[in-house]
Parts: C-alpha cells; sequence; structure tokens
C-alpha cells in the first residue's frame, strides 16, 4: 500500500492507496511546528484506527509540502518509522509534466500534483481549481503541458479578514445562502463570501477557457470543493482528493523499475 501526504498551510491531507484505489483518506490541521515523532504519531493512529499496519502494510510514501519545517519532519519520519525513503514532490522530480512557466521551481508542489491528476484522470485542457487557505487556479494544454495559473485569497482567509477588520460582523458558516439579498447580517455575510465566492470562481474559469481555448475541462478540488460546488455552474468535475491521485502518479514514475 503507498501512503501519501500532502502538507498545505491549513490542512494536511493522508491517503492509503491499495494499487491505483485510494481506500482511506484524511484531514488535519497542519502544526508547523510538529516534530518527526509526532507526525508518526498522528499518522500511525490513524492507520491502526482502519487497521493498516505501518510496517507490514505501507510499502511506499509519496509526500508533497508547501510547509519547509513539516518537509523536513517528513523526511526524518518515514526512515526512523517506516524503514525506506520517501518520494519528495520537489524540483527535479519527475512529473511526466513540462512545466512551460518563468521559473518552474516556484511552483507549489500540491499545484503539481493537481495538475498531474486532472490530466492523467480527465485530460486536457484543463482548468483546476484548488480551494485550500488560497484558491488556485491552474492550467493544463491539450498535450499536458503546465501553463501557470492564479493565486487569490482563500475563502476562510477573506472571511476572517472581513471580520478582523470590521467593529460589528461576526463569523458565520460557510452555507449557501438561502438568498442573494440578505435579510440580517449574517445572510448577507454569507451571500457575500459564498456567493462573491463563486462569481470570483466562475469569472477566472471563463477567462482561463478564453486563453485556453477549446473545449476545456474544470476541476474542482481542496478541502472546501464541496462546500462551494452547490453554489457553482459550469463545473465538470468535483474530486476533494485530486491532490493524492498526483501524488500517487508521480511516486508511480519515480519508482518504476
Amino acid at each position: 500500500m503507498l501512503l501519501a501526504v500532502d502538507i498545505g498551510n491549513t490542512e494536511t491531507t493522508i491517503g492509503v492507496f491499495d494499487g491505483d484505489q485510494v481506500v482511506k483518506e484524511w484531514r488535519i490541521a497542519t502544526q508547523r511546528a510538529r516534530t518527526s515523532d509526532e507526525l508518526a504519531l498522528v499518522i500511525n493512529s490513524f492507520l491502526r484506527l482502519d487497521r493498516i499496519s505501518p510496517q507490514d502494510d505501507i510499502t511506499g510514501v509519496a509526500a508533497s509540502s508547501v510547509v519547509p519545517h513539516a518537509t523536513q519532519a517528513m523526511r526524518e519520519m518515514v526512515p526512523k518509522y517506516f524503514g525506506f525513503e520517501p518520494v519528495v514532490v520537489e524540483p527535479g522530480i519527475r512529473t511526466g509534466m513540462p512545466i512551460r512557466i518563468d521559473n518552474p521551481k516556484e511552483v507549489g508542489a500540491d499545484r503539481i500534483c493537481n495538475a498531474v491528476a486532472a490530466f492523467e484522470l480527465y485530460g486536457g485542457p484543463a482548468v483546476v481549481v484548488d480551494l485550500g487557505t488560497a484558491t488556485t487556479f491552474d492550467a493544463v494544454s491539450a498535450e499536458g503541458e503546465y501553463l501557470g495559473g492564479a493565486i487569490a485569497p482563500g475563502l476562510a482567509i477573506s472571511a476572517n479578514a472581513l471580520v478582523a477588520q470590521t467593529a460589528m460582523l461576526k463569523r458565520v458558516e460557510f452555507a449557501t445562502p438561502s438568498r442573494l439579498i440578505g435579510k440580517s447580517t449574517a445572510e448577507a455575510i454569507q451571500s457575500g463570501v459564498v456567493g462573491g465566492y463563486a462569481c470570483l470562481i466562475e469569472g477566472m474559469m471563463e477567462r482561463f477557457r478564453k486563453e485556453l481555448g477549446g473545449d476545456s475541462k474544470s476541476v474542482l478540488t481542496g478541502g472546501l470543493a464541496e462546500v462551494m460546488a452547490p453554489n457553482l455552474s459550469g463545473i465538470d468535475i468535483v474530486d476533494p482528493w485530486l491532490v493524492l491521485q498526483g501524488l500517487r502518479l508521480i511516486y508511480e514514475l519515480n519508482t518504476e523499475s
């Protein structure tokens, strides 16, 4: 079995693959100061709860991270607790996807994993929208090239900034508003945050499609994908665990005998 771990700024996504099928997946809060021993404790606890033996069942580990301290913790943890080196998505690793931007080293590992998985699973051209700490838009050509993208503040960042910078507004649930014209402050915030982000996503996808040309597919992923999906039109695929599939594909490419 393959253990796949994507460490984001806010959440860490963990999955276990049996062949090409993900059989378990979890999301946990990212703790930037977590040590390798603490990371092992958390991951092994999830595995054992589902009767997966870290030593007997896990035969490989693939990892991506945008948190340098957590990347180092993964590098230390895997050999110590699993007995082999992890495959870490970083500059120089084979991805099977040409990176057509000015400085390929700048692209976050999670964005590359998403792009690789979107093209392999759903084809191209494609626009991948990842709703995480940031909202990212990534373009993949019909030939399977990573063309670049856009980064916007995430839904939670925007909502938190709104509350932090105003005296009378409070946090609300990220739920679909019952009407666009809110009849209360809570409804008005939900409309502005959720409805406003839906307009942002749809508008960006439309513009990306014009630049890409052809019949571009849209793939929605990330921790808030299922929350936002009902508010969006023009989404072809909703795949909240897309990054894990990208990790699997890159792992297989780098471990082929």
